[in-house]
């Protein structure tokens, strides 16, 4: 064929379906004798259910059903990867409610409406408890605990020896202290499913319709903890309204959903409302990190020691393993560093337990990093960029293995960073803001810098690609990844069509669905591209050798002269009129008692490394704190590009949300648990009129680790914004002396930070951690928990 459909911009094949309302959405499925589920939760964050009355609820019209824990008789469970085994949660809570928002009950109606109300006639006698919700303060002596039989609040926790220090003979050393909030999910769509008992005529006696990233985990997760048989189970999961981590694994509310329509054999949906979403699906980030980072006297990396205190939230909430896992993977970055300590705590609190948020623990580890660097810039008296420059690993390093473990495939940090410099005019940015300061203006420009690398496909693994060719020519991909708006339709579409030379609009796509798909690993990790797509590559490639012995026999020809050729047919090069369409080719195959098709588990050694540099400038007001982002530069290397609309698309979506944590977006709870932003009106998330236009572009540094040469982007936008905005801001207001303000930036806190630079007295941005993280056992005393290999 002549040229490759690959590496030019493909507009999505799925967004007509979506654009013209023809989602199909679990809110949309309508089901004859269809019963709504809505759960009584819990308005404490700790207490001990006395007693839970039904009685007024189980009599009101339209109610079938008013089950409690008791009566679902399910046992506690993991719903996803395992922190601490001894701290499974009760898909109902029996005896003890662990944070606001844990269900307690759950009411079956025929209307949603009938289940609201007598949702709300269900009486629980609550006897309050202490909570705690700062998980440093969790760790302390004396602190509420969790659960009694543990004796601790510390899920898991390990640290590294004493000797030999990494700070030793430093000639300078920086320490920050750095809050990386706890921030809400929030997709567009909550969770979501509805459970269909019943034969459906294709074998399976129940069929499950369910909002999940994990389609095929999900349904093993299904099977195990309820007894299951897998053959008798289909799940399907329709349209998908975002992710973004936190549809990983087997909800409380799922599980209740699917036991209650088995047990009353009539089929069940439920649908979180916005409020539900905000306090039941699990948290993202929650991180405080205590960083000390040696330099010798050319300003060059000597070491850095690390203390981390992670959030799991209740339950053990697998995030609580994000800093055991990648953020300690990624803690060494983008730079030579000869010596890393680690010690991390994950530690339980009576908050909504914690799970995974774009990034999961790569945003947190470039954050550490970036945020010191601009620190010791300040401390220094060096420029952030030079400062950057003197500790980058150089291009000839790689591939190379980390001190943290981390094998980096390929990388030129320096070159993204040179690009990223020269498409925001960093020099002329720098003139603008001592221009701003010298005039004496009260609005001043902040420029932050970040360079990061972050690890995708982190458990390498494997994934599953099918490609079936018909008779009448088309084509169906089947594969294991499951997309929620990632264009997986597209890129896998261009795949085929660049080996095959079949047209994208003959294209059927089809994934997540059990009974359509045999297996599947979803879609997490920002793994889709280099081990999905590299498996439908592998089966079209299968592919094309059947077609081309088919051909060679039909037409008498070597096997070795067959192509395809230029319109898409497969025939002998050279020639033509010697030439087979597909639908041809199909036919051939059904004659001889077979189909051509091929199915393939790509399997990748190892993970791959996506790194880059972003810009981010800022303007603040001195007198309101107010910040306004003024223009945002990513310059973002995946590996070789299939698409690039769609990875423009990826990077814009994670710029978004890398900017939204550093500067609006944070759970806030008061000291009983309470949350204070369990509404839209409370909690900040960001509208586009808050975000500047985007200028994004890439640098392509293939891997070599699979044949597309692709690395991921679904979430490098986000770990190099999080720091550049960040960076932005301080550095708006360093002349003051500021060093640190702790995110989200606010215009109180910029205030505050200004108003008391301004008196004489800049805010401390360290002090000591707590005193129990000298008390963890050594790594490699006790196991590594399953979490902290999540790849998600």
């Amino acid at each position: 064929m002549v040229g490759s459909i690959l590496g030019t911009r493909v507009r999505r094949v799925e967004d007509p379906e979506l654009l013209t309302g023809n989602g199909t959405f679990i809110a949309n499925l309508k089901v004859p004798g269809m019963l709504h589920a809505v759960f009584v939760r819990s308005p404490m964050a700790h207490a001990r259910i006395e007693r839970i009355d039904t009685t007024d609820a189980a009599t009101m019209a339209g109610v079938v059903a008013v089950l409690t824990g008791a009566e679902l008789g399910l046992a506690p469970y993991h719903g996803f990867m395992v922190l601490n085994d001894a701290c499974a949660r009760p898909p109902l809570a029996a005896d003890k409610v662990r944070f606001v928002g844990e269900a307690v009950a759950v009411v079956l109606a025929d209307s949603q409406a009938a289940a609201e109300d007598a949702a709300a006639a269900v009486a629980v006698d609550y006897d309050p408890l202490p909570s705690v919700v700062d998980p440093e303060a969790a760790l302390a002596p004396g602190a509420p605990l969790q659960f009694e039989d543990l004796g601790t609040n510390l899920a898991s926790g390990t640290r590294d020896p004493a000797d030999p220090d990494p700070l030793a003979g430093a000639a300078h050393v920086v320490r920050l202290r750095l809050v990386n909030q706890r921030v809400a999910v929030l997709p567009m769509e909550g969770n979501a499913v509805a459970a269909l008992p019943g034969p459906d005529g294709q074998g399976h006696d129940l069929t499950v319709y369910v909002s999940t990233q994990m389609p095929h985990g999900f349904h093993g997760s299904v099977c195990r903890i309820l007894g299951l048989e897998p053959g008798t189970v289909r799940v399907v999961t329709p349209h998908v309204g975002g992710g973004f981590g936190a549809k990983a694994g087997v909800a409380a509310e799922h599980l209740v959903v699917v036991a209650a329509a088995l047990r009353l054999g009539r089929p069940v949906t439920w649908v979180e409302t916005r409020s539900e979403n905000l306090v039941a699906m699990p948290h993202g980030r929650g991180q405080v990190d205590y960083v000390e980072m040696g330099f010798d006297g050319d300003a060059r990396i000597t070491g850095m020691r690390l203390r981390v205190v992670g959030e799991s939230g209740a339950y053990a909430g697998f995030g609580g393993a994000l800093p055991i896992g990648p953020t300690r993977l990624m803690a060494q970055g983008v730079y030579k560093i000869p010596a890393i300590a680690y010690d991390v705590a994950a530690v339980m609190t009576n908050t909504t337990p914690m799970g995974a948020f774009r990034g999961a623990g790569r945003p947190e580890a470039a954050e550490l990093l970036e945020r010191t660097m601009d620190v010791a810039a300040d401390e220094l008296g060096i420029d952030p960029v030079e400062l950057r420059r003197r500790n980058l690993l150089p291009a000839d390093s790689f591939p190379m293995t980390s001190l943290m473990g981390a094998r980096y495939d390929s990388g030129d940090y320096e070159h993204a960073l040179d690009e990223a410099l020269r498409l925001a005019d960093y020099a002329a940015l720098r003139a603008e803001q001592a221009r701003r300061l010298e005039a004496g203006e009260r609005r001043v420009l902040g420029v932050g810098v970040s360079v990061y690398v972050e690890v995708t496909a982190g458990a390498g693994g494997k994934e599953f690609g099918q490609v079936d060719v018909h008779e009448d020519g088309t084509a169906t991909i089947r594969v294991g990844t499951s997309a929620h708006g990632q264009g997986h339709a597209t890129a896998f579409a261009m795949i085929v069509a660049e080996r095959l030379g079949i047209p994208l609009e003959a294209i059927r796509f089809l994934q997540s669905d059990t009974a359509e798909v045999p297996r599947g690993g979803g879609t997490g990790g920002s793994r889709s591209l280099q081990i999905g797509g590299n498996a439908v590559r592998s089966a079209a490639d299968e592919v094309l050798v059947q077609a081309k012995e088919l051909a060679a026999a039909e037409l008498e020809a070597s096997v070795d002269d067959i192509v395809v050729t230029d319109d898409g047919r497969v025939g002998v090069a050279g020639v033509p009129a010697r030439a087979l369409g597909w639908d041809h080719l199909a036919g051939l195959a059904v004659a001889q008692g077979r189909s051509l098709s091929a199915a393939v588990d790509f399997a990748q050694e190892g993970a791959t490394f996506p790194f880059g540099a972003h810009v981010a400038v800022v303007e603040v007001d001195l007198d309101t704190g107010h910040v306004r982002a003024l223009r945002h530069v990513a310059v973002d290397d995946c590996g070789r590009i299939v698409n690039p609309l769609l990875v423009e698309g990826q990077q814009h979506g994670g710029i978004a949300q890398g900017m939204a944590q550093a500067l609006w977006e944070q759970m806030v709870y008061d000291p009983d648990g309470n949350p204070l932003t369990a509404t839209l009106a409370d909690y900040a998330m960001p509208s586009a009129a808050e975000l500047p236009s985007f200028e994004t572009a890439n640098t392509e540094t293939p891997s070599p680790l699979n044949p597309l040469g692709a690395k991921g982007i679904g979430e490098s936008g986000t770990i190099g914004a999080l720091p550049a905005v960040h960076n932005a801001v301080v550095d708006a207001v360093s002349h003051l002396g500021v060093r640190h303000i702790d995110m989200p930036c606010t215009p109180e806190r910029v205030w505050q930070a200004v108003r008391a630079a301004t008196d004489g007295g800049a805010p401390a941005y360290w002090q000591e951690p707590p005193a129990a993280l000298a008390d963890l056992p050594l790594r490699g005393a006790v196991a590594r928990p399953e979490a902290a290999d999540v790849d998600i």
